[in-house]
């Protein structure tokens, strides 16, 4: 199909086959897996993708299914399987498929070679397969982007003796995030905060995609779930205290044992049932799995649990779906225990059958859990944190009833379509990047615009915005947000918004601009900013603040500090503390509860002066948008203002001043009534001023009279 694309998903590891899965039965058949599938099928769906290719390793173990021996199996008519001989027939595990990795990769070129079409886009799935993606690029000049799954950073801080294949690991992980065209990313602490742990990271490479929640093509089969562990458990109607996970050292499983021993609550009232993987027996072959299956049968025997744990060996994905069906209802609970969790699709999964869940705090699971609505976070190395977390929402039915009611109208908005759709809008980006804008093609006039609930909130109103821009080519068009900066891209990737020239984040502590397709930090603007700044001050000055709570780590930027507070009370509270200790700094409240504490020479209205400068324009060329308190400074600046018709109550004193329009509509569709309406008004005051100068009244007398008309 013309100008369509042909993505490939490439992974190495693990037993990738299309639907069923036998997840669990090695060490590498794990969650990327149902991502690499339920990513594919997607694209294959859409018009603008010709080919959706998942090439993987070939091998001959008939123990793991004979489907790894055939070079194609093909799961729908654009959707396909290709698995690459590179002369070792073996199933090889993680630790032992780098010593056939090169064999793999020139084995892998020769295909491709071979091909009339080649590729356009490749997506490397682990550290090994993006290697692999960066020699294929070498060679045949195809792009790849790079998705880690699970990076290391956070294991070998964990690690008490790191070890030469620890750092090999890591200088294997950052050499892709280097060479990559993008990174994809599933939660915003993959994205802020364990990406950029590494020395080759920008901001402006990493772009968040959220996977999709999985799609149940029949009602569960809770019969078969309850089958399956039925022969372990005294009373299997109880309530379900249910985890699913690798029988590996950092999913913690251990930890969740003791928590249900130690809980006089769940003993006696609830059953914990296990999901181990797939095994033979106790002894698999990999060591570490081996060592945690002896470690919880330890503690169930220790505990003296019989009777009310269920450990079942083997499974089918049927009977997972079931398990989740039959812990909701039983009116139970999912429990992800891990240590670090890089993103949590089984939060999701437990999401979709209406399952309130508890979750490791550390990770991907906070997103999830923000997003849903549908249970706690706790310290994963605290037994009782967990216990008692999984307990209040047991025996409290109002409780679970309102989690799973969350969980269920909200799991909705994750869904492979929309990551499918801007996971092609980042190929398109990178397959047809545009040549950088000549330095004669700057704009006539400039927007400078919010993005929550200014330009989204309608899809109508962000659709007719972005047509007015794509036809109005004198205008600029620039984002003012007070999200991160891979944030505020997934809102605009999200929205179809257009691509803007400069991206001013973090509460306008940050400028990010185009340089030659790759988004850098505006190092002048932050030199200017930061002169006299100390954020560990800031957070020092603060801290033991009950009514400050602080916002996660990733939103505590460079020049930012970031808290969660209720209204004008907790503003002026920071502002008597930063005052008291001598800090000098701007406070902005926003949305009612989100409080910024930023260099007084930051924000909005800094940044906006800032970009105008570096365009040449004036101060009357430029227009800003906006809608809450973070907009403030920036309304107030600007001579042609637009404040949304869903403006918050805390700007409402703005919309008195004369240079601020209000318009009658709310969203996109406000700041383009607005924006016709400013600029119709700066030219018949541009033409009434000119007249008056040519009739010699002057510039100063011109500019009065005209405003005055």
């Amino acid at each position: 199909m013309e100008g369509s694309l042909h993505i490939v998903s490439l992974a190495l590891g693990g037993c990738l086959k299309g639907e069923p899965v036998r997840y669990g039965i090695t060490e590498d058949t794990g969650g990327h897996i149902t991502y690499i599938l339920g990513e594919m099928r997607a694209l294959a769906k859409r018009d603008d993708v010709s080919c959706a290719e998942i090439i993987t390793r070939h091998f001959d173990a008939p123990e793991l299914g004979t489907e790894h021996a055939d070079t194609v199996e093909r799961l729908d008519e654009k959707l396909v399987i290709r698995r690459i001989d590179s002369g070792n027939r073996d199933y090889l595990a993680k630790d032992a498929l780098r010593a056939d990795r090169a064999a793999f990769t020139e084995a892998l070129i020769e295909d491709l070679s071979a091909r009339d079409r080649l590729p356009d886009l490749v997506h490397a799935h682990f550290s090994d397969a993006a290697d692999v993606a960066a020699r294929v690029e070498d060679a045949l000049g195809i792009p790849f982007v790079y998705t880690a799954h699970s990076l290391g950073a956070d294991k070998r801080a964990a690690m008490a003796c790191p070890g030469a294949a620890m750092e090999a690991r890591l200088a294997e992980e950052d050499a892709a995030i280097a060479r990559c065209a993008a990174i994809i990313g599933s939660s915003r602490d993959e994205c802020e905060r364990q990406v950029m742990a590494y020395p080759s990271a920008r901001p402006g490479k990493i772009q968040r995609l959220i996977p999709g929640a999985p799609v149940h093509a029949c009602e569960p089969m809770t019969s078969e779930a309850l089958r399956l562990v039925e022969p372990f458990l005294r009373d299997a109607t109880r309530p379900m205290v249910l985890a699913i996970a690798r029988p590996v050292e950092k999913k913690n499983l251990v930890t969740l044992v003791e928590a249900f021993a130690g809980s006089d609550y769940l003993r006696e009232h609830c059953n914990l049932v296990l999901i181990a993987g797939l095994r033979n027996d106790l002894t698999p072959p990999e060591p570490e799995q081996a060592q945690v299956l002896q470690n919880l049968v330890a503690a169930i025997d220790r505990h003296d649990l019989y009777g009310q744990v269920a450990y079942p060996k083997s499974h089918t994905q049927r009977q997972i779906d079931g398990l989740y069906a039959l812990a909701a209802r039983t009116g139970g609970v999912f429990v992800n225990p891990a240590l670090i969790e890089p993103y949590g699709l089984t939060l999701v999964e437990a999401a979709s059958h209406g399952l309130p869940v508890v979750a490791t705090m550390h990770g991907g699971p906070q997103d999830i859990v923000e997003t849903l609505q549908h249970g706690t976070l706790v310290d994963p190395r605290d037994p009782i944190a967990i216990a008692e977390a999984a307990r209040d929402i047991l025996a409290n039915r109002r409780t679970w009833n309102r989690l799973s009611a969350n969980a269920l109208s909200n799991v909705p908005q994750m869904s492979w379509d929309a990551y499918a759709a801007g996971l092609v809008r980042i190929a398109k980006g990178i397959v047809h990047r545009p040549a950088a804008p000549a330095r004669d093609t700057a704009p006539e006039r400039l927007l400078v615009s919010d993005l929550d609930n200014t330009l989204t909130g309608c899809a109508a109103g962000a659709e007719r915005f972005s047509r007015f821009l794509e036809r109005r080519t004198d205008f600029g068009f620039a984002i003012a947000t007070g999200r991160s900066i891979v944030e505020a891209r997934r809102l605009v990737r999200d929205w179809n918004l257009p691509e803007p020239l400069a991206w001013i984040t973090s509460t306008g502590s940050e400028i990010y601009l185009d340089d030659g397709g790759t988004l850098r930090l505006d190092a002048e603007y932050a030199r200017f900013i930061g002169e006299g700044w100390d954020g560990d001050s800031v957070t020092a000055a603060l801290a033991g603040c009950e009514p400050l709570k602080p916002q996660p780590c990733y939103e505590q930027r460079a020049y930012k500090r970031s808290y969660f507070c209720e209204g004008e009370e907790g503003r002026a509270l920071a502002e008597t503390m930063l005052g008291e200790a001598g800090i000098g700094a701007r406070v902005v409240l926003s949305h009612g509860h989100l409080l910024d504490v930023l260099p007084t020479r930051a924000g909005k209205g800094a940044a906006m002066r800032h970009i105008a400068r570096k365009l040449g324009l004036r101060h009357e060329q430029v227009f800003a948008a906006g809608d809450s308190g973070n907009d403030a400074d920036m309304l107030t600046a600007c001579e042609n203002a637009i404040l949304v018709g869903n403006h918050d109550t805390e700007v409402a004193g703005i919309a008195r001043q004369s240079n601020v329009y209000v318009s009658r509509r709310s969203h996109g569709g406000g700041t383009l009534e607005g924006l016709v309406v400013q600029d119709l008004a700066a030219r018949r005051l541009f033409r009434q001023t000119a007249r008056l100068v040519a009739e010699g009244h002057g510039v100063s007398k011109g500019l009065q009279q005209g405003s005055g008309q």
